[in-house]
């Protein structure tokens, strides 16, 4: 069966701090509701812990580091799940039970089977 990442873009908000409680609740919900096909998944920190990576010059150059996220946005990639689906009409039906997707959106893609 076909897997999804399911990622998700929401505001930047630290979810171990206590106000995102309410949203842990309902995040903690869709998880019970969806672990049949649920496969992983993971909250991020907020994009202000992010460092981003650039090699300049190819496979062997100077690798420069950046404090912060790749990209200023409003919403922020805040986590993901990877989702295991009959097809993508059933993983739309799941992402759109993702609490993310109320306030934010979800970006759903399939995942690249390599056969490991």
């Amino acid at each position: 069966m076909p897997q999804y990442a399911a990622l998700i873009y929401a505001s930047d908000v630290d979810p171990t701090k206590p106000e995102a409680a309410e949203m842990m609740k309902d995040y903690n919900e869709f998880h019970e509701g969806a672990q049949s096909v649920i496969r992983g998944g993971a909250a991020l920190y907020p994009t202000a812990t992010a460092t981003t990576v650039r090699v300049t010059g190819g496979k062997s150059g100077d690798v420069v580091t950046t404090d912060g996220p790749y990209a200023e946005t409003k919403e922020a990639l805040t986590g993901f799940y990877l989702i295991e689906c009959v097809d993508l009409d059933e993983a739309v039906k799941v992402a759109a039970r993702i609490p993310g997707a109320w306030n934010g959106a979800i970006e759903v893609r399939p995942v690249v089977d390599f056969g490991r």
